[in-house]
């Protein structure tokens, strides 16, 4: 009997796909990558034509040692990675590094891990593609050439332990820019207006808002103006000149991509981007399931794609026509068309069975799996529902010259709504007016009720509004979003408080440089421009060697000028109250792979260094002490007294002034 041998990318794929396929099958893992450029030098052989010098990762020779034996006991090789640019590079450089015989070697790829899927691939094998390999080969060339020829430039100007990176300098930009128009903001003052009215048999009084004149709309921009117009209206007939009711049809969501996905579990879960992606590969790749084993619970969680399969189409059609009636089964408009940048190759994230629902799995998940899930499923299923329809009503309110106007809507079919909600769409319901208003309704003026305002600067960037600007700008890809946020944190270039990005004074001095000597490096539209040029490298439109052909160049010399006219820049250490027992000096803060410590200045006369303790500005409640953030081997927070370990208090959760301790999740 025939020998096939299945590689995948994963260790914890290889139980889930094992049992959907017969013993003479073996599943085998690369865990990732197996070859990539060396760290220690550029790895690019400028004088060749660019040819990359591919090297063999560290810690992978084992691993490729294990694969070289099982492909010598098979009869043909399946290369089954993950199915984007990177699963495709892996299979090219694991046919290159186990020197597979074309001949007995296919690449197959499934958009999820479920039996049919992986069965249905092993029928359409097919060979690897140099478009989607190239493209890859491209970004990594690309990225590698801007972060080993600028980072050394930064390490020399202005500390050790800083980078560059062709995304990563974009995504910086965008944070400082931001920063500098919240700086530069001048609020604007401006005033409203709403006039209360009674209504004989109602209880509530009714609020209607100033309008303007009945010609246009008017803004209030002082209180003398407000107090203008109260005047005017002192002796005023209130009465109402129109009411239109109508209807207002609120679309179903698509179904989740890669963004969308991050944008909605930070909203409604509070998780970051780089926790949604751990957890959705968690339930891609399979989770044990009672009564059922190891399950493939998503699609692939990679995609910027809205498509959905026609089987999935048909099982949701199906699934809630049986359990919502067919007036909640949605029409097929509802999968709009794609973005122009947008790689159609799989579909959107989905469930991979729309009847394994969140309630027959919470107890096989882990909370945050189940949170995700549920989040996903529900999207899913509403991304296929009909539309919800409000009834709306619009009343106009006269007042001599004035206009005042009151805006209602009431939810008249569910649709989608009843199952799947966001923030916005619970807030659109709140004004329904109880009451039926028309043209002859009585209206006793009962007091206004104006209320000073002042315009508010642009909001801070948040992980989830990075990723959707990064998006709407053609920025990077889904598999990029979260390392290229990963690394301007780790670098300090910016840093997160409750959600907000916030730009460290690093940050705006690489962002400065790259800015002077490196515009195009940073520029939007460039860097755009690169993405829809990887587009055409993997189209088989456009040679990937023409590419770096005409970016190096440029880059080489703008590093030459930057090397001779670019000044020393000095970053002084943030200064700290603690004072070091061994020469008197004031500590300063550093930063090491671990984070902050403490060291004094004095180096390397003094070389004392200590734990760099956060206080919270809370008491201990044991001794009196200040209570500080620590952190355990694993990484995870918790909240101890500072005088420990001779003082035992500590919390997982965070204390409050008065003693109480507050979640913290």
């Amino acid at each position: 009997m025939a020998k096939y041998l299945v590689i995948v990318e994963s260790p914890a794929k290889v139980k889930t796909i094992k049992k959907f396929l017969g013993k003479n099958y073996e599943v085998a893992a690369s865990n990732g990558h197996v070859r990539d450029l060396p760290k220690s030098s550029m790895g690019i052989d400028m004088e060749h034509d660019y040819e990359p010098k591919y090297i063999t990762i560290r810690g992978k020779g084992d691993i490729l040692a294990n694969l070289r034996k099982e492909v010598k006991k098979a009869d043909k090789v399946y290369l089954a990675t993950d199915p984007d640019r990177e699963g495709e590079a892996i299979s090219w450089h694991l046919a290159a590094a186990l020197k597979l015989d074309p001949k007995k070697t296919s690449r197959i790829t499934f958009n999820e891990i479920t039996k049919n899927a992986v069965k249905e691939s092993l029928k359409n094998p097919r060979e690897i593609n140099m478009g989607l390999v190239d493209a890859q080969q491209t970004r990594r060339i690309l990225d590698r050439m801007v972060g080993y020829s600028i980072s050394p430039l930064l390490w020399q100007k202005v500390k050790r332990g800083l980078s560059a990176g062709r995304v990563q300098s974009v995504a910086l930009r965008l944070i400082c820019d931001r920063e500098d128009e919240i700086n530069a903001f001048v609020p604007k003052e401006y005033w409203t207006l709403d006039a209360l009215f009674d209504i004989k048999g109602e209880k509530k009084p009714l609020v209607a808002k100033f309008y303007g004149t009945k010609k246009e709309k008017m803004e209030i921009g002082s209180e003398e103006e407000l107090s203008k117009i109260k005047e005017a209206l002192k002796k005023a007939d209130y009465k109402v000149s129109e009411v239109k009711k109508g209807e207002r049809v609120k679309k179903s969501p698509r179904p989740f991509t890669t963004s969308t996905l991050q944008q909605e579990a930070s909203k409604a879960l509070n998780f970051p981007i780089s926790k949604t992606m751990r957890i959705a590969q968690q339930l891609y790749e399979g989770v044990e399931i009672k009564g059922q084993g190891t399950v493939g619970m998503i699609t692939y969680l990679r995609t910027d794609s809205i498509r959905i399969s026609d089987e999935a189409a048909a099982m949701a059609e199906s699934y809630i026509s049986e359990n919502y009636g067919d007036k909640y089964v949605g029409e097929k408009a509802t999968a709009a068309k794609s973005n122009a940048n947008v790689q159609d190759a799989h579909e959107a994230i989905r469930p991979t069975d729309i009847a394994r629902t969140p309630a027959m799995v919470k107890d096989s998940l882990s909370r945050d799996q189940f949170r995700l899930y549920q989040l996903i499923w529900k999207r899913f299923v509403a991304s296929r529902m009909s539309p919800a329809v409000y009834e709306t009503t619009s009343v106009k309110i006269d007042a001599g010259e004035y206009r005042f106007t009151v805006a209602a809507s009431k939810v008249s079919f569910d649709g989608f709504m009843s199952v799947y909600t966001e923030e916005d769409d619970e807030k659109a319901t709140g004004n329904n007016i109880a009451r039926d208003i028309d043209t002859d309704t009585k209206l006793t003026f009962k007091e206004f009720d104006g209320k000073q305002h002042f315009t508010q600067p642009p909001a801070h960037f948040t992980e989830a509004s990075l990723v959707r600007t990064l998006e709407e700008l053609g920025i990077g890809r889904p598999s990029t979003y979260v390392p290229t946020i990963s690394t301007i944190l780790a670098r300090r270039y910016i840093v997160k408080e409750e959600k907000n990005l916030y730009v460290t004074e690093l940050g705006e001095v690489v962002n400065a440089i790259m800015k002077k000597a490196f515009p195009s490096i940073v520029d939007v539209n460039f860097t755009a421009n690169i993405e829809v040029l990887l587009d055409d490298i993997e189209a088989g439109t456009i040679n990937w060697k023409t590419v770096v052909r005409n970016f190096y160049p440029d880059l080489e010399s703008a590093v030459e000028v930057a090397v001779k006219e670019l000044e020393k820049v000095q970053i002084a250490d943030e200064v700290t109250d603690e004072i070091c027992e061994f020469c008197g000096r004031n500590m300063v803060v550093k930063y090491g792979a671990y984070g902050k410590f403490l060291a004094c200045p004095g180096f390397p006369d003094c070389k004392n260094a200590k734990p760099y303790l956060e206080k919270i500005g809370v008491k201990c409640p044991k001794c009196g002490k200040e209570v500080v953030i620590k952190k355990t081997k694993k990484g995870r927070k918790f909240y101890a007294c500072e005088a420990g370990p001779e003082c035992d208090y500590m919390s997982w959760k965070k204390p409050e002034a008065n003693g109480a301790d507050t979640d913290n999740n």
